[in-house]
């Protein structure tokens, strides 16, 4: 590949920008040092870089594209709406038709309140509780890598630096899977927990019914259970993990997929704690979320078509056939390279990922990085294995042949040494991703 272009551009980015981009999962430091740096064109599951060079793609905007990159709908409503204007001083109709809506779609949602990331409205669902329940501690799931940028969850994570210790205190760990670590937490703490936020499910599924049997635990304690459907929503199901597994929670935030990739996020709940953002109680009011971009006209456009299409287009089965159809290939590429104890597959099939090891057969972010390095030679961007509305039997077909290829090369750096076959340094994620 001809990566001139990319790479003049790279080190000026490192002089603007601290570093070099204003995502961490999109850094230099987690992709191979052959990577492209920049992608300057997206159409379906197809992206060009700077220098030309054409990738099918498996990090969808980091889940947040669903549909597909410049899905024409979607843009050509985005674009509609912002020959009206984007931000007037009063609401936009817009707000109450893109609520109905997303309220339709989401069985138990009684009102909602739009951002514009997912930090917004975990952190706003957690003010909620915390003013709902009077309380100030705050539970997350221990195995789920990222909630918010805001301090009540970067302070439990490895990189606190410039957190107040006392806000660091707030917030306790729990298991999934593991009711009992979560009633520990209840034992240690009585009356103090404002709330419970976890993602419904990751890549490993619920047992013996732990999200039914955490919201009766939740219940019996008086503390909120919130879910962090930003991956699962319009994933999982059109209503998200919630209604796959038939659970109502006290307040869920939604995002990514939403919109597909236009910046829009939403909180969602239950009346009686969501209307205390509100104007129509005698409680003391909780400032919920206001910002000036918050509800801005063309992502709610866009959002929108985005559900439109969704609920009028078969999505969510696509995205289940595709990553079953590309799991089984990349499986049977595993096994002919004799890989199963290093290399996997996990997830589901709508949301996959993939598990790298060493010659230990323990997790190995080298071998991640010789993985990326060797499919990106071959025209495949694949931080994840998520698929799109716009992955084509074709696109899989060429992907799981690439794949196949890479792994024969993974394979050898296992007997004969990595340092033969890698190229630069291994990355290094900011946090703990799913591989």
């Amino acid at each position: 590949m001809n990566l001139q272009a990319s790479r003049a551009l790279q080190q000026k980015a490192h002089t603007l920008i601290p570093g070099g981009c204003h995502t961490y999962a999109k850094g230099d430091d987690q992709y191979p040092e052959i990577a492209p740096a920049f992608i300057v064109k997206g159409k379906g599951c197809h992206v060009w870089d700077i220098d030309g060079n054409e990738f099918i793609e498996y990090g969808m905007g980091l889940r947040a594209v669903t549909l597909g990159h410049a899905y024409p709908l979607v843009v050509e409503a985005a674009y509609r709406q912002m020959l009206l204007g984007e931000n007037f001083t009063r609401p936009s109709p817009l707000e109450i038709e893109t609520a109905e809506r997303l309220l339709s779609l989401i069985p138990g949602a009684e009102m909602v309140k739009f951002a514009k990331n997912g930090s917004d409205v975990t952190t706003a669902a957690v003010k909620l509780a915390r003013a709902s329940t009077g309380r100030d501690l705050v539970a997350v799931c221990a195995e789920h890598p990222f909630f918010s940028v805001d301090d009540w969850f970067i302070g439990s994570t490895a990189m606190a630096t410039g957190i107040p210790q006392p806000i660091r205190n707030l917030t306790l760990k729990f298991h999934y899977n593991d009711l009992a670590s979560v009633e520990s937490l209840f034992e240690g703490h009585p009356g103090e927990i404002a709330c419970v936020i976890l993602e419904a499910e990751t890549t490993e599924p619920p047992v013996n019914n732990f999200l039914h049997e955490l919201q009766r635990l939740c219940k019996k304690n008086g503390t909120l259970l919130v879910f962090d459907e930003m991956i699962t929503g319009f994933r999982w199901d059109n209503g998200g993990a919630q209604a796959l597994y038939n659970i109502v929670p006290d307040l869920s935030a939604f995002g990514k997929g939403m919109g597909n990739g236009f910046s829009i996020s939403a909180l969602v709940g239950k009346k009686e704690i969501m209307e205390l953002g509100g104007l129509y109680h005698d409680k003391e009011r909780v400032f919920l979320l206001s910002t000036t971009h918050g509800a801005e006209n063309h992502s709610l456009a866009a959002a929108l078509e985005t559900m439109r299409t969704y609920q009028q287009q078969p999505v969510v089965e696509h995205l289940y056939r595709q990553g079953n159809r590309l799991a089984n290939g990349i499986n049977r590429a595993i096994a002919e390279n004799g890989l199963q104890d290093y290399f996997q597959v996990a997830g589901k099939p709508c949301n996959l990922i993939y598990i790298t090891c060493d010659q230990d057969k323990k997790r190995s972010q080298a071998f991640r990085t010789l993985f990326l390095q060797e499919t990106i030679k071959r025209g495949i961007i694949a931080p994840s294995l998520v698929v799109s509305f716009s992955h084509t039997d074709n696109d899989i077909d060429r992907t799981v042949e690439a794949i196949g290829e890479s792994l024969n090369v993974y394979r050898k750096a296992l007997a004969e040494g990595i340092e033969k076959y890698l190229v630069g340094r291994s990355v290094k994620p900011v946090f703990r991703t799913f591989n």
